[in-house]
């Protein structure tokens, strides 16, 4: 009999209930390792690609030449992606004015609000998956759970038929229910460590996105100041608080 306790023996004698229940650990496994390789390696390129750009963006003359260079290739990451709508929203105000309903609050309010929207839509991006690594890390011990009390229910009950209630009869069909929990928690553990490092990945790739967009502000509005724009002054204390109240809800 001990020779044929095992995986291959649970999975042998498990009922539809508990088919369904290693379905669903099988698949909630594979979802979140999909995302996390997926998203792991999306982060890289994506820090990759910022740290050229920004390395190039530093080392233009211009705004201008900024421009030059995004319109020439489509922007490849965040912060690009950011630097191309605040040009364009800067270039859009001056070519059509108040006379555009969302550049009726002002040039410095327009460019705030291309930002502020260029930033929120990083943020949605960057979240996009987890949610469902989020439900594998909280949901999967809780299920495997279940599958081992609907085994050692299960295996309880064909042990009271035989009427063989021995501790040999009995601490096989148990053993073999808990690798149910064992299944939950393997699923559970590396989606919980994951969803706990993109959180904070995402966190610390929002406020450097923040804190460029400040920046950026700051340089769009000091050239709009010397062609005589007399927002300039008025930047650091026009932008900080819009930016940072988005992102202070979405990077969390």
């Amino acid at each position: 009999m001990e020779e044929k306790l095992g995986f291959s023996h649970f999975l042998a004698q498990i009922d539809g209930v508990g088919i369904s229940v290693l379905v669903l650990l099988l698949s909630l496994s594979v979802s979140s390792w999909y995302l996390i390789v997926t998203k792991s390696i999306a982060n890289y390129i994506a820090k990759k690609r910022a740290k050229a750009f920004l390395k190039h963006f530093w080392g233009v003359d211009s705004l201008q030449d900024v421009k030059v260079s995004l319109n020439d290739a489509a922007p490849n990451n965040a912060f690009a992606e950011l630097a191309k709508q605040g040009i364009d929203a800067a270039a859009d105000s001056k070519m059509h004015g108040i006379q555009k309903l969302a550049a009726a609050g002002g040039t410095s309010e327009f460019i705030t609000r291309a930002l502020r929207n260029g930033i929120d839509k990083e943020a949605t991006r960057v979240e996009n998956g987890l949610t469902l690594i989020a439900s594998a890390g909280s949901a999967a011990p809780y299920i495997g759970l279940f599958g081992t009390v609907w085994g050692i229910y299960h295996a309880l009950i064909q042990i009271g038929l035989s009427g063989q209630g021995t501790l040999d009869k009995v601490a096989g069909p148990v053993g073999e229910a808990l690798i149910m929990t064992a299944l939950g928690l393997a699923v559970a553990i590396p989606a919980v460590l994951a969803y706990n490092a993109f959180v904070r990945r995402n966190r610390i790739w929002l406020s450097r996105l923040d804190a460029f967009a400040h920046d950026l502000f700051i340089l769009i509005t000091v050239g709009d100041n010397n062609n005589g724009s007399s927002a300039a002054d008025q930047a650091p204390q026009t932008v900080a608080p819009v930016i940072s109240n988005s992102i202070s809800e979405r990077g969390k």
